[in-house]
């Protein structure tokens, strides 16, 4: 069956490499958009990352381009940076890129130069360190970002170094923050009828993760530090060793902690005045966390867990990639999914609509190859 998703009759050209606006283009093409994929003619960076390939690419690029248009244009060239703007100009309700600071304004691809003749235009700009400051004409990379924020600062054991998260959390970030600006400007253009210039960082979107860090920075000038797996607010928050496995153990507040200390057999935990308020656990956080590290190292995970399950106490098994994939709960979801037999599987969107997931996106295709499909959509000059 058919369906028409929310955002089907909407054209988006992307100019993009890497991850962040790669991403963006994937979110908007899984809500029903028609996505060019415009890249240089040796391709997207991505194209070429490893060690995971999947048909001569990247399997990073597959994960974050697929549903697309492919083209291939080279904005050096002047006749092809024509055929860019007339696609923009001809076809596009949205224009989403990652150029470095300053490349869009050379080639006339800016918001300023583009929506001189189309005003209805909707111009996304991903960048590094934003539009302002003394970086602002940097390149930029999630690790830095990362590093810059303090994120890196306040991620890792105490007594270890910083440490990245495992995941390109900036970069995807940002992407979906491009997504919500795009959304929210189409919704003004149908309601005044005029476009807009949206404006995503990596850095605005790494400080955006550090929001509670910097509000209690600004309270009380204390800035987090490293909890390992845990958080700098609530103990016990974080992940246990158990006799085959980590198992991560959340109590929020003073009741779940209690109940927590009953299912441990160690009640009276829970009317010691060192462990009966989150205040006081956050004040002998080393002493809680040996005690109740010492009790899980006891059992095995799985019997941790049901015990813990049927008391009500959130706790979740710390999980290798092969783990999740195969659990029942993914496969459940549906969310990784391949669009047609002999591809891989990837991640589809996080969202359903009347109960739907939107199908998976079509699979990617080598560079260049809808160049011939240009003549078919921008009419001939005469």
């Amino acid at each position: 069956m058919t369906r028409e998703l929310p955002l089907t009759g909407i054209v988006v050209v992307e100019l993009s490499d890497s991850a962040s606006a790669p991403f963006a283009g994937k979110i908007l093409a899984e809500l029903g958009a028609e996505v060019w994929k415009v890249e240089r003619p040796t391709g997207d960076s991505a194209r070429g990352w490893g060690p995971s390939q999947w048909k001569g690419d990247g399997a990073a690029f597959h994960a974050l381009n697929r549903g697309r248009r492919y083209l291939s244009l080279d904005i050096k060239d002047r006749e092809q940076l024509t055929t860019l703007h007339r696609l923009i100009a001809e076809r596009a309700d949205v224009f989403l890129h990652n150029l470095r600071p300053g490349t869009a304004a050379r080639y006339g691809l800016d918001a300023e130069s583009l929506r001189v003749t189309k005003p209805e235009l909707i111009h996304c700009e991903i960048g590094a360190f934003g539009k302002a400051g003394p970086l602002r004409e940097l390149p930029g990379y999630d690790p830095l970002m990362q590093a810059f924020s303090g994120i890196m600062d306040v991620t890792g054991e105490e007594d270890g170094e910083p440490v990245r998260a495992g995941v390109s959390i900036v970069d995807f970030g940002t992407g979906m923050w491009a997504v919500i600006g795009v959304l929210a400007a189409l919704h003004r253009r149908h309601v005044k009828h005029t476009g807009a210039n949206v404006d995503a960082s990596l850095l605005e979107t790494a400080i955006a993760w550090m929001s509670v860090g910097i509000a209690g920075y600004e309270a009380d000038g204390n800035p987090g530090g490293r909890h390992g797996s845990g958080v700098a607010f609530i103990v016990p928050h974080r992940a246990f060793a158990t006799a085959d496995g980590a198992l991560v153990v959340s109590c929020a507040n003073d009741a779940l902690f209690a109940r927590l200390c009953a299912a441990l057999d160690r009640p009276e935990w829970a009317g010691d005045p060192r462990f009966a308020t989150n205040a006081a656990r956050l004040a002998n956080r080393a002493e809680i966390d040996r005690l109740i590290g010492e009790r899980l190292a006891t059992g095995t995970r799985a019997q941790w867990r049901h015990r813990l399950e049927a008391a009500g106490i959130p706790c979740a098994p710390v999980q290798t990639t092969a783990e999740l994939v195969a659990h029942e709960q993914t496969r459940e979801l549906g969310i990784i999914g391949a669009p047609e037999p002999g591809e891989i599987g990837v991640v589809g969107l996080p969202l359903s609509f009347d109960g739907l997931r939107p199908p998976p996106l079509h699979a990617v295709r080598e560079v260049g190859a809808d160049n011939d499909l240009l003549g078919a959509v921008l009419p001939t000059r005469a």
